[in-house]
């Protein structure tokens, strides 16, 4: 036989040879690498690794992020879950404590012989009544607004006879502080793409907002400029110190800050939710003593 045919013989056996060598190599690291994380255990921290075979290591440090990745995101959750049963556990309280004087303001009517302080029993017990079903109202609309699979039926909503609307609906509100809100558009045929009930909702929050803690009448703008409505709340507040301007739109903020306070501190928690899920901005701001929320909109006219 020719040595040159030999030759090439030869080398064509001792690559193929190489070739099954590395491919079973490779082949025992992926069975290794499938094995760890078949038999790993999920609380563990172990992690893959590195192989002798080439390319090996890559495949480790890709495989270690992303179990990183997942031991973070398992972290985060128990975080938000355990600040949740927290929270929740403070809103429970404020359940509780209108709950217990409907109570006791019901037993005093029950004893009470004269027909004008019965009434006043009776009327003291609604309003605690009444309360407690705003907190109840509240946190309903929180999880229906953290639901993945919220319904939204977007469509075109003439925002200014909108606003009108929803502000009609707190006149007593109004009328009761003496109020007057100022409204002002600079494009009064202004209309935005929005779900109606879920728009509604965030504009009241606001509204309920500015007047719960407000000082003085909310001033109601609409600006609009690149396709873009931006609608905004503001009104003086009587303690500026004591507000966090970046954590309003937080889950129960008002409830931590102030056990005090009137309210959930869910309002604007929905708010921001619901804005997000139509894909619409929310911001606040707070200059000097007054306190702004602007909802930025997609505007179709």
């Amino acid at each position: 036989m020719d040595t040159s045919l030999l030759a090439i013989i030869l080398l064509v056996v001792g690559v193929g040879m190489g070739a099954l060598l590395a491919s079973a190599r490779y082949l025992g690291e992926m069975r290794r690498i499938a094995r760890f994380l078949r038999e790993r255990d999920a609380e563990s921290n172990a992690r893959v690794t590195a192989g002798a075979a080439p390319g090996v290591t890559e495949l480790a440090d890709a495989v270690n992020a992303e179990l990183d990745r997942g031991a973070q995101a398992h972290i985060e959750a128990m975080r938000r879950q355990q600040e949740f049963q927290r929270d929740l556990s403070a809103l429970s309280h404020d359940i509780r404590t209108p709950l217990m004087g409907a109570k006791g303001y019901l037993q005093l009517a029950c004893d009470e012989g004269d027909p004008e302080v019965r009434a006043r029993h009776l009327e003291a017990a609604a309003n605690r009544i009444d309360a407690t079903t705003e907190l109840l109202d509240q946190l309903f609309a929180y999880t229906k607004s953290t639901d993945p699979d919220l319904a939204l039926k977007m469509e075109p909503v003439a925002l200014k006879p909108f606003v009108e609307e929803v502000l009609l609906g707190q006149y007593p509100a109004f009328e009761e502080r003496g109020w007057e809100p100022a409204v002002s558009f600079d494009d009064a045929a202004v209309t935005v793409e929005a779900d109606r009930d879920a728009l509604a909702r965030i504009f009241t929050n606001l509204t309920v907002n500015a007047l719960r803690h407000g000082a003085a009448a909310p001033a109601i703008g609409c600006r609009c400029a690149g396709g873009h409505a931006v609608l905004r709340v503001a009104n003086a507040v009587a303690d500026p110190g004591v507000i966090d301007a970046e954590r309003l739109f937080d889950r129960f903020y008002q409830a931590d800050a102030s056990r005090g306070a009137k309210g959930s501190g869910l309002g604007l928690s929905v708010a921001a939710n619901l804005a997000h899920a139509m894909d619409m901005g929310i911001s606040a701001s707070l200059e000097d003593d007054v306190l702004s929320i602007a909802l930025d909109m997609h505007a179709l006219s």
